[in-house]
């Protein structure tokens, strides 16, 4: 049964993450370079103060072409109110929070820090994991 798979064995442990303080754009560079919606943000202490989504750049984006100059920190367009998750949490607690919340991630946190992220994918992953006989999963590149 689903409920009984742990989350923490299909969370990123290392996904891409931005400091609040890099400019808009090395955000919008991240989240081109490795195909991603969005990243965690998280300060020097490794906690998480924000989100940095696609829709957060776009507003970014207008906004600057309204004033005339696209420009700006991540910690100046960043989603600061962050849902975040225990790893311990089964897979069905994750698909309803990412659900519920209408987020494509969840952050992680440990003791205060932050420690990965969940993510649909994810989800998608563990359920594929137990419903997919192993002969006929595809291997992760």
């Amino acid at each position: 049964m689903l409920k009984s798979v742990n989350g923490r064995d299909y969370m990123s442990t290392k996904p891409i993450t931005v400091s609040a303080d890099a400019n808009i754009f090395q955000a919008i560079n991240e989240l081109l370079v490795h195909k991603i919606s969005g990243a965690t943000v998280i300060n020097d202490d490794n906690e998480v103060v924000g989100v940095i989504s696609e829709f957060d750049c776009l507003k970014a984006i207008l906004d600057g072409s309204y004033y005339g100059e696209i420009n700006g920190t991540v910690g100046e367009y960043m989603t600061k109110n962050v849902e975040t998750i225990s790893a311990d949490a089964d897979i069905l607690e994750v698909a309803q929070r990412l659900i519920k919340s209408k987020r494509r991630r969840l952050p992680v946190i440990e003791d205060g820090k932050f420690a990965g992220q969940f993510s649909i994918r994810s989800i998608l992953e563990a359920v594929r994991d137990f419903d997919v006989p192993a002969k006929n999963k595809k291997k992760k590149k």
